[in-house]
């Protein structure tokens, strides 16, 4: 196994403001998709090459919480530069910026759907 992980959801009930709010802080076109009746749209990922996606999905029995499991998304080469962003597109920082040793930083935040969502970087 590669990766642990290789997919990823994170929960939306007003989706057109999650969108507008994941594709703000992280400056990326999120990219729609309908099926099963659900509303999704893909975050960017090299999936040939190994890569690891997901995406926000709205959809019955998707319900958003600041409980349970907690993902960390890419924070780029320095998570300041997204986390700069947070509390502008409509999310709350609810942890700074902090050092965890050699493996870098991280943050974490409430989405405007009230999920708590992690960033991580190498700087």
């Amino acid at each position: 196994m590669k990766n642990s992980i290789n997919w990823f959801e994170i929960p939306v009930k007003n989706f057109d403001k999650a969108k507008s709010f994941y594709e703000a802080i992280f400056g990326v076109e999120l990219h729609l998709m309908e099926a099963m009746g659900m509303k999704s749209a893909f975050f960017p990922a090299d999936m040939e090459n190994g890569g690891i996606g997901g995406c926000i999905i709205q959809g019955e029995g998707y319900e958003p919480s600041t409980q349970g499991t907690l993902v960390y998304l890419n924070g780029g080469d320095d998570l300041s530069i997204s986390l700069s962003k947070v509390e502008a597109a409509g999310g709350k920082i609810v942890l700074p910026k902090t050092p965890i040793g050699p493996n870098g930083f991280m943050a974490y935040f409430i989405d405007t759907e009230g999920n708590k969502v992690g960033l991580h970087s190498v700087s």
